[in-house]
């Protein structure tokens, strides 16, 4: 009982209201709001519920020990949901809050920005019509310490939800709690994640199926990290990071013209294709011989790299052909007294100085926070009637963060050669400096290396960075990718879940 009074005067204390309708502040945390909406999708108008609330994460007796705030959009003209899908969405970080995607990808709003992803004032919201809540409905998911979310007493031991396993741990609780309050366990599933989040709906796949015995019919990663495959070993190092890099540095330098005029006149997916080759098939054998390689390779090496990279021969063999991305970012336009964003070099930044080995910030993140804070402050109050004097953490504090015991990767195969309904798909933009788009290929290609469930697997790359979603037409072209993996991963009624 003392337990219980605590936590509820702590949640007291933080929160004011959750409702526009007359109550104000609630005599407990786990409640909700629901508004009405409308979106048009492909010339049609899609009425859809919006509601948004927290619900509570469990201890193993049972007492509520989190409270987690999600976003949930239903579609409301459909009469039989068994057969409509139900999309899972998280972002990453870890300690991101699900606002990114939320409110700029896959949701019936997206930030007022321009066409390229630079903010724009005022700042605010408006219709999405690319979002595919005309063939899924969608729940966006903050983990504890993001967004809204936050443990319900002080003293509560937070290990227990910040590390790769404990968070797949606690998740899949919530997620079966959820399912079962909305009542969608007939529904196909499906788990979208970002950067972080991928690592995160790799490991929930197999967690959802062994622990909660809930299958899924898809896994979208979008800008995927390093899934931990081959018994927890999924860093790219030595001569395998230093060549998959080449392809990311080729992306960034045509984008800035700074390639050799006959590669500088190719389209850039054909311009991808050869650095890709070269990566694999050429750069990646003379790397692996280190300081035994002969002078003549070593150069010829260094001379396509450079080719392939904008930046100069020289740099390369300083740096004995292992580049690594953050010089990257610094010397590409360091002529131009410029850097290049991490997460997406299209973005320049400035710096104090033109030297240094790395730029002083990201250029990149610095603009979306520009645009993001205030918007997903003001949606959350002015469109879904939220309303709460917490502190909405973009970036919430999840340190330590416990990264031992990675297997997500295996897990992630592991779950779909346990399930023949279960697809994946792949989404990463070419100028992602930080979770590079030739990375996720290798990963792909690596979690199941019998290559007996291939075609269950695919890509989809777009021309901006690790929020792909930003740049106008690749929203359009990243939501359409995600409506054909929905309907293609369907199983017609009646067909039997094996091999």
């Amino acid at each position: 009982m003392k337990r219980l009074f605590s936590t509820t005067l702590f949640f007291l204390f933080l929160l004011t209201s959750i409702s526009a309708q007359d109550f104000t502040l609630p005599e407990h945390f786990d409640r909700t709001v629901e508004t009405s909406h409308e979106v048009t999708v492909n010339g049609s108008k899609i009425p859809y519920s919006a509601t948004t609330g927290f619900q509570p994460v469990m201890d193993e007796d049972g007492n509520e020990i989190a409270a987690l705030n999600y976003t949930y959009y239903r579609r409301t003209d459909i009469k039989d949901d068994t057969r409509r899908p139900l999309l899972i969405s998280f972002n990453g970080g870890p300690g991101s809050a699900s606002v990114w995607m939320h409110l700029a990808y896959t949701g019936p709003k997206v930030l007022r920005i321009d066409d390229e992803g630079f903010p724009i004032q005022p700042y605010g919201v408006k219709d999405n019509p690319h979002t595919v809540l005309d063939v899924a409905d969608i729940v966006f998911v903050n983990p504890v310490n993001t967004g809204y979310s936050r443990v319900l007493d002080p003293e509560t031991d937070t290990k227990q939800f910040f590390g790769v396993n404990q968070d797949i741990a606690y998740l899949s609780e919530w997620i079966n709690l959820f399912v079962t309050r909305t009542n969608r366990w007939r529904s196909p599933k499906y788990l979208i994640g970002e950067s972080y989040g991928t690592t995160r709906v790799s490991g929930l796949a197999l967690a959802l199926q062994s622990r909660q015995w809930m299958y899924l019919n898809g896994v979208i990663l979008v800008s995927p990290t390093e899934l931990g495959i081959h018994n927890g070993n999924g860093r790219r190092e030595g001569p395998l990071g230093a060549s998959l890099r080449l392809p990311y540095f080729t992306a960034a330098a045509w984008y800035h013209e700074k390639l050799p005029s006959d590669l500088q006149s190719k389209d850039l997916d054909e311009v991808l294709l050869m650095a890709e080759n070269y990566a694999v098939d050429e750069l990646m054998p003379v790397i692996a011989k280190g300081g035994f390689v002969t002078d003549a390779d070593k150069e010829a090496a260094a001379e396509m790299m450079a080719r392939y990279s904008g930046i100069s021969k020289k740099v390369i063999l300083q740096h004995n052909l292992d580049v690594p991305a953050s010089f990257f970012w610094k010397e590409l336009l360091r002529d131009e007294g410029h850097t290049v964003g991490r997460l997406d070099s299209r973005y320049k930044g400035l710096d104090k100085t033109d030297a240094g080995i790395r730029p002083d910030f990201n250029s990149e993140l610095t603009s979306w926070l520009h645009s993001f804070t205030p918007a997903v402050n003001y949606y959350f109050r002015n469109h879904l009637n939220f309303k709460t004097d917490l502190k909405y953490n973009m970036f919430g504090s999840v340190r330590p963060w416990d990264s031992s015991g990675d297997n997500t990767g295996e897990n992630l195969r592991q779950a779909m050669a346990q399930n023949p309904y279960l697809h994946t798909m792949v989404q990463s933009g070419y100028y992602d400096g930080a979770t590079k788009y030739f990375d996720a290929k290798y990963t792909m290609w690596q979690i199941d290396p019998s290559g007996k469930m291939k075609d269950r697997f695919s890509f989809k790359g777009y021309r901006s960075g690790h929020m792909m979603y930003l740049r106008a037409e690749d929203l359009k072209n990243a939501n359409d990718d995600i409506r054909e993996f929905i309907e293609t991963s369907l199983p017609a009624a009646g067909t039997p879940a094996k091999y």
